[in-house]
């Protein structure tokens, strides 16, 4: 399997987040800020290799991870983008990376094509960023800004075509007429067109036929919403009622005793990854962990008993059913906010990472 991991570029201060949520803040501003919410629960966690800052700390930053990456068995990086119709936010460490060929990543785009509300929080009725599509006006320079992307030799291409990732193709009901001029530009560039793949996520499914020509499953998400069986959705459902109607007690929110309302096995979330058929084309995710609680303190999740054991078994699970050059996405190599990250800590050091290097020694 190639394992491509997804990278958040948000660990650097720009403009908009300063207005947004106070000037300096960044994704370790969370992280740092986080309390254990029950005995035995670890937060903050520390990067074993410190803060980094995605602009002012390149291009060490990219050389280290780069490094890490090739030598434990990480193919190559997705890096989120995120653009809104001729503005770009979090752009900068990209630009970084184009400057600096010596840094030896293969790396792909996965645009997160989402409306910015202030969801993190659970205020999402308040939009920070909306996301539109336009015309072909507006589809010519969205293509014109990624190709200097795609000319880049790291870039991972199939067949000749730059991979390009859409978090929620549902969402762009223009996508067809979209691809079809993407497609024909990319050609004029020398490309044999774009290498389409779509989030399958819990949001609605893509039910248009012919406009990808791949899928990954963006995970814990998808299995959570849509891969666990009745018995387990009642348990977990339940579960969560009962913690937030104690969390509403007055003398609980007094006193700020407040327990976290949503934990699941990460077990329930492996057996559906490893327990589901894949089609062609068709590209399996996986975590190594998950605890969103430095965004979203005790109404965040938590997905218990994880560990590198359980991580390797579902990845050699994957490994047996999959053809050798399928990928794999892993979420993520640094979503230190949703405690989604396979970059060493200094609470488990390597050992996610060491998971990799020994499937890929095995092989």
């Amino acid at each position: 399997m190639k394992i491509i991991a997804l990278y958040l570029p948000q660990f650097h201060a720009f403009p908009e987040n300063d207005r947004w949520w106070g000037k300096g803040y960044t994704e370790w501003t969370a992280v740092k800020s986080a309390k254990p919410l029950y005995k035995g629960h670890i937060q903050p966690k520390h990067p074993l290799d410190g803060y980094y800052d995605l602009i002012s700390d390149q291009p060490e930053t990219f050389l280290r991870q780069a490094e890490y990456a090739g030598e434990y068995g990480v193919e190559g990086f997705a890096f989120y983008q995120y653009y809104f119709t001729g503005k770009t936010l979090m752009e900068k460490p990209l630009d970084i990376l184009l400057e600096h060929p010596e840094v030896n990543i293969k790396f792909c785009l996965a645009w997160a094509n989402e409306t910015w509300t202030r969801a993190w929080y659970g205020l999402k009725e308040e939009i920070l960023m909306p996301q539109e599509y336009g015309e072909e006006k507006e589809w010519r320079n969205h293509f014109l800004y990624e190709l200097r992307f795609f000319k880049d030799e790291r870039y991972i291409k199939i067949d000749n075509k730059p991979v390009f990732i859409i978090y929620r193709t549902f969402d762009i009901d223009c996508l067809p007429e979209m691809r079809e001029k993407w497609d024909a530009w990319a050609r004029e560039e020398g490309f044999d067109g774009i290498f389409w793949i779509g989030g399958k996520t819990a949001g609605a499914e893509e039910g248009r036929k012919g406009i990808l020509d791949g899928q990954y499953y963006f995970e814990p998400g998808y299995t959570l919403k849509h891969g666990l069986t009745g018995s387990r959705k009642l348990r977990y459902n339940f579960g969560t009622l009962i913690r937030s109607i104690r969390n509403r007690f007055p003398w609980n929110s007094e006193k700020g005793d407040k327990i976290l309302e949503r934990r699941i096995p990460i077990d329930w979330i492996y057996e559906g990854i490893t327990g589901r058929d894949y089609g062609k084309n068709e590209y399996p995710g996986i975590i190594t962990e998950w605890d969103n609680t430095p965004r979203r303190s005790y109404k965040g999740l938590v997905y218990s008993g994880a560990s590198p054991d359980k991580f390797k078994d579902a990845l050699c699970k994957l490994n047996r059913k999959l053809d050798k050059d399928s990928f794999l996405f892993l979420n993520a190599w640094n979503e230190w906010g949703e405690g989604a990250m396979i970059e060493p800590t200094e609470e488990k050091g390597f050992a996610y990472l060491s998971v990799l290097k020994d499937l890929k020694n095995s092989e």
